[in-house]
């Protein structure tokens, strides 16, 4: 079976269980259930805390795994990204105290706080600038005030939260972080049906399928304005002077198409959504 590592909780677990869902997996009924097997899929699920399925998969322990770019990274395992799967976005940033930092070199031989000490020395090592890493597990936005580091690095998302704490984002992006699929060098072949089966979800999730009906003089218009994956499918109508025509387009143009179509004449537009997909 390909043993693949799904995150137990937090940011990352439910959807990830959703997605898998999605794919046609059976994942675990039960949230006490730490491994669950899905003999129909020949897979078996491991249920960890995010922060070590990159060990587990870079240990070649488990074959495949979910689990966050900044966990992945953090963890400094040989585990490599082999996807992205489009959601859990966070951006990580440093923050000190309001007017007292304006640039990365202002950190040297200070105190920085984070909860992801493998991804920011690398970054800061990277970038020729030593520091006193101050590893907390969560709410490093209190280390300033508190006295424990002269800064922080952390995710942000509205900045809120650093604000509230006295403190103002500076420097470079440290990462933009998002849900991958991970594994190490394993060439288990559940891998590639795994891979396909997510990136039909993704597919489904970003598009949508458009079916109209259009004046055959208007039909090289109307294709213009959707041009689809590869090509609109054209049937014809009881009426020669009509074509139907049903067309892949990406899910956030949906409206602003269906204008315009509108626009060329085209009626009896409709829209369907996509379950799952392979392209």
């Amino acid at each position: 079976m390909l043993r693949i590592a799904v995150p137990n909780k937090g940011s990352l677990a439910e959807t990830a269980a959703q997605m898998l869902s999605e794919a046609g997996y059976n994942g675990r009924r039960d949230p006490r259930d730490l491994v669950v097997a899905d003999p129909r899929n020949d897979v078996e699920f491991f249920y960890l805390r995010p922060r070590d399925i990159a060990t587990y998969v870079g240990s070649g322990a488990l074959d495949v795994g979910i689990t966050g770019r900044d966990l992945l990274l953090d963890s400094r395992s040989t585990a490599g990204e082999i996807a992205s799967l489009d959601f859990g976005d966070s951006t990580f940033r440093f923050a000190g105290p309001a007017g007292r930092f304006t640039e990365l070199a202002d950190l040297e031989g200070l105190r920085v706080a984070t909860s992801y000490p493998g991804l920011v020395g690398s970054f800061l090592a990277g970038h020729g600038i030593t520091v006193d890493l101050v590893t907390l597990d969560g709410a490093v936005e209190s280390a300033v005030q508190l006295g424990v580091a002269d800064a922080v690095a952390d995710v942000v998302s509205t900045g809120s939260t650093l604000r509230k704490a006295g403190l103002q984002i500076f420097g470079p992006v440290i990462l933009e972080s998002t849900a991958v699929l991970i594994t190490s060098e394993n060439t288990h072949p559940g891998i590639n049906t795994l891979l396909r089966r997510l990136q039909g979800v993704l597919v489904a999730r970003q598009y949508v399928l458009i079916d109209y009906d259009v004046h055959v003089d208007n039909l090289d218009a109307a294709c213009q304005a959707a041009s689809g994956i590869e090509s609109p499918t054209i049937s014809s109508l009881r009426d020669p002077n009509w074509v139907a025509v049903r067309v892949m387009i990406p899910r956030l143009d949906t409206n602003s198409v269906m204008d315009q179509l509108y626009e060329l004449g085209a009626r009896a537009i409709l829209v369907t959504s996509i379950h799952n997909a392979r392209l």
